[in-house]
């Protein structure tokens, strides 16, 4: 039997865990009364789990060598080819490691996890293969996706595509890469803090975080339900919008995704700017990380809007400055409680519960060091906020956010997006492999006062390169109401059709 009647030892220990004081008479008649629910356990465990069909063959890969995988953005390289038909046929694509491609070596990033071969693909992927694109690897990712920056994979930083030795922005940090040198034409990327539009500044191409729900997570290893997000990431906006054609809609498992509005985005493309109305978000700027020179750029991109044809205009929605404070408590208490204790998924939803990968994360206490620095600071605090307050600040900041979301509607009521720098800085040198703990966590999250707070809110924002400063990329990023997106790559095709956004 897979679940075994508990030993009085083993009794006792959950018992305690609980609060509970048992004499060994309540151990004994505990003992009796579970024994009914092990056999209960035990006839799930017999029955065949109930997966998705894995549709196109494939072989498990090959790890590449540092030859070729000169910014350490690969971490498997593939050939899987879909369908022979479709919107993406000729497109090849790298897949964020913290999705599932059947077959092929997945590991978030963190050792732990290294060795897990899911049985199943993501939803994205099959969507992916449907439309006809060749995967042509998974990329590296931060571990466990939580880091702004490129150094806390297991397997070493991922050097930024313009200058090796910076960061290339995290989480999804291989996935920019490979689409900035063109080993990919797009690559899949996730959300929760950042994490699609970070990358895509530093590395300089266009990064779409869709409004959360839009895009179905299904088969992608989660930080916290409430903020995962999942998108694509290409070197022109023409791609962006078509694989977001590709990949949106509705999938019967997650539970993200609440009567999502699915739109032909690609039919916003040649549309031009001309009469759009853009709110330049003044709270965006100068922040106390923010570098004048990034302030500069993205205010010369607006002027740009401007000479297309677009009104720009400053407003001020002071909460924005609160954004992240509110991220904070659903962020760090939902990676302890639904990614970290709740072995990648946590409970009480209808989701697709891959049990291979819960079952590689169980246990993962014994190997607690190996988490990066920023997993155990956060995992750490989790517990001790749960400890101490039990869910009160999470389901407060989850309260908070609506106040936070309606101060970007109010705003969005009167103009059609609005527009700040993606990152108050250009891409930072990696930490050097001895540094200190302090500087380890500062250069993983230092860039995300501006991307987290629609995180949370849920807005569909983008980053647009938009100039390079000291030879790196730096880019803006426009922001629209929910299930919004074509509006945004409205704007988007007719900014990157005005130049060569690196002599901007």
């Amino acid at each position: 039997m897979a679940v075994q009647l508990p030993t009085p030892e083993q009794v006792r220990a959950a018992a305690d865990e609980v609060g509970l004081s048992l004499t060994d008479a309540d151990v004994e008649s505990y003992i009796g009364l579970m024994k009914a629910s092990v056999e209960a356990y035990n006839v799930v465990d017999r029955m065949p789990d109930c997966l998705p069909e894995v549709k196109y063959p494939r072989t498990p890969g090959r790890f590449p060598s540092p030859e070729e995988n000169t910014h350490n953005a690969w971490y498997v390289k593939t050939s899987i080819r879909g369908a022979a038909e479709g919107p993406l046929v000729g497109k090849k694509i790298g897949i964020k490691d913290n999705a599932m491609v059947a077959g092929v070596p997945m590991m978030n990033g963190n050792s732990i996890l290294e060795g897990y071969v899911p049985e199943i693909d993501a939803t994205v992927v099959t969507r992916l293969l449907d439309a006809g694109v060749e995967i042509v690897g998974k990329t590296h990712c931060e571990s466990y996706c939580l880091s702004g920056s490129s150094h806390t994979g297991a397997k070493g930083p991922v050097h930024n595509p313009y200058k090796r030795g910076y960061s290339a922005g995290g989480s999804s940090s291989g996935s920019g890469v490979v689409v900035a040198l063109g080993e990919a034409d797009m690559a899949l990327g996730g959300d929760q803090g950042g994490s699609i539009r970070i990358p895509a500044c530093w590395c300089g191409i266009y990064g779409m975080k869709p409004t959360h729900g839009l895009v179905p997570y299904t088969g992608i290893m989660p930080i916290e339900i409430f903020l995962d997000h999942i998108g694509p990431m290409t070197a022109s906006v023409a791609d962006n919008a078509l694989m977001l054609e590709v990949i949106a809609g509705v999938d019967g498992y997650d539970p993200r995704q609440y009567s999502p509005k699915v739109d032909k985005y690609s039919e916003a493309l040649g549309v031009g700017a001309r009469g759009m109305k853009i709110a330049l978000v003044q709270e965006g700027f100068g922040r106390l990380e923010s570098e004048k020179a990034v302030d500069e750029k993205v205010r010369q991109g607006a002027e740009i809007f401007r000479r297309l044809g677009a009104t720009v205009e400053e407003v001020s929605i002071p909460m924005h400055l609160a954004g992240a404070a509110i991220w904070t408590p659903i962020g760090v208490e939902g990676i302890a409680g639904t990614m970290m204790f709740g072995d990648g998924y946590g409970l009480s939803r209808q989701d697709l519960y891959v049990t291979s990968m819960i079952d590689k994360l169980h246990g993962w206490t014994l190997r607690a060091n190996e988490l990066s620095e920023t997993a155990k600071i956060w995992t750490t605090f989790g517990v001790y906020a749960r400890k101490y307050h039990g869910t009160h600040y999470y389901g407060k900041a989850v309260n908070v956010s609506r106040r936070l979301r309606e101060a970007y509607d109010a705003v969005l009521r009167k103009y059609d997006l609005l527009l700040m720098p993606t990152l108050p800085m250009k891409p930072q040198p990696l930490p050097p492999a001895d540094t200190t703990r302090e500087e380890y966590f500062q250069r993983a999250t230092e860039m995300i006062g501006n991307t987290c707070p629609f995180d949370v809110t849920h807005h569909p924002a983008m980053s647009v390169p938009c100039g390079m400063i000291d030879g790196l990329p730096t880019a803006l990023m426009l922001i629209a109401k929910h299930w919004d997106e074509s509006t945004i790559y409205k704007a988007a095709h007719a900014f990157e059709q005005s130049g060569d956004w690196r002599k901007m």
